[in-house]
């Protein structure tokens, strides 16, 4: 099918480090190749945390191992430090290792200490470390996250994400995730963020990563497509935020909803790419393995294919 917008499926790995519950590695396995038939050219699938931190990614190289996989789709793997990045190569030299790796930054001092245990200086460094080490074996994929407000700091100026952005095209890497972390980010204010980013680094993809928290998710990614974005991050019931010992931002912490965010753009005439039903068996899939009713709306109503359809026939 056609695309017009790219969606990375973040409920493997987003999704489940907000979970209390450790879930099933079968589970996850059979969630990611739900994904990948559903036609998700991007997927989240686990990460390189360590395991008395995040306890939930044990199993990491377990679940890469047992992923059916479709050519062409990025299978992607957190690394936030050197230690994982070394994790990455040895599942690869494997023979089952991600294709992708995300590399972390945060924009804010207070963010990036609570969340990274160091300075923003410090990580950079921490970046330019793991980069050489990732060599030319991975896609890498920058993630800048409270890009759009951060609960100890406030108000982050526009200007130091472009910069954060060009930091980490300069080490290479060709694809940056703005994230909006605990929902502080407003249309006007992500149209803004998004058109800067456009005019000062147009060979970088940026990816638009907004948290429902305040109930603007789905209203931001339309501004960030309305500003040139084309690239988005989205879970399956709108489940996941931040590692599940990690308490502040106030309110639910999860990302937009993948089945309204896909409904949305349909509507819409932006293509997704992805097959509707299977979709849904995907959404269905996810409240079997959490048991219990997530938050996607769609997940409810079903998509309005009747609408589209008759849209296009007219």
């Amino acid at each position: 099918m056609s695309t017009d917008v790219i969606i990375c499926e973040c409920f493997a790995r987003d999704g489940l480090q907000h979970e209390p519950a450790f879930v099933a590695t079968a589970d996850k396995i059979a969630l990611i190749d739900v994904f990948t038939e559903a036609g998700f050219p991007r997927i989240e699938a686990t990460s390189y945390s360590h395991p008395g931190k995040v306890p939930a990614f044990g199993d990491a190289g377990d679940v890469l191992a047992g992923i059916r996989r479709r050519r062409g789709v990025y299978y992607k793997a957190t690394a936030p430090n050197l230690t994982g990045i070394e994790r990455a190569v040895a599942d690869l030299a494997a023979g089952h290792g991600a294709n992708e790796v995300s590399l972390l930054a945060s924009a804010t001092e207070s963010h990036t200490q609570r969340n990274l245990g160091t300075s923003r200086d410090g990580q950079w460094a921490r970046i330019a470390e793991m980069v050489e080490a990732a060599g030319d074996r991975f896609r890498l994929v920058g993630v800048i996250s409270v890009a759009l407000g951060c609960p100890f700091e406030g108000a982050v100026p526009p200007e130091r994400i472009v910069e954060d952005v060009l930091r980490f095209a300069r080490h290479g890497v060709g694809i940056v995730t703005i994230g909006d972390t605990t929902g502080l980010g407003t249309p006007t204010r992500v149209a803004q963020l998004f058109r800067l980013l456009n005019e000062a680094a147009p060979d970088v993809i940026c990816v638009g990563h907004f948290h429902d928290t305040r109930g603007v998710g789905v209203a931001n990614c339309v501004a960030a497509y309305e500003a040139g974005c084309r690239h988005f991050d989205s879970s399956f019931g709108g489940v996941g935020g931040h590692p599940t010992k990690i308490r502040y931002g106030s309110g639910r912490a999860g990302n937009v909803a993948t089945e309204d965010l896909v409904n949305l753009f349909e509507m819409e005439g932006v293509s997704t790419g992805l097959d509707l039903d299977k979709v849904m068996i995907a959404s269905r899939l996810c409240e079997q393995v959490l048991g219990r009713q997530l938050e996607s709306k769609v997940a409810r109503a079903g998509f309005a294919t009747s609408f589209v359809e008759a849209r296009e026939n007219a």
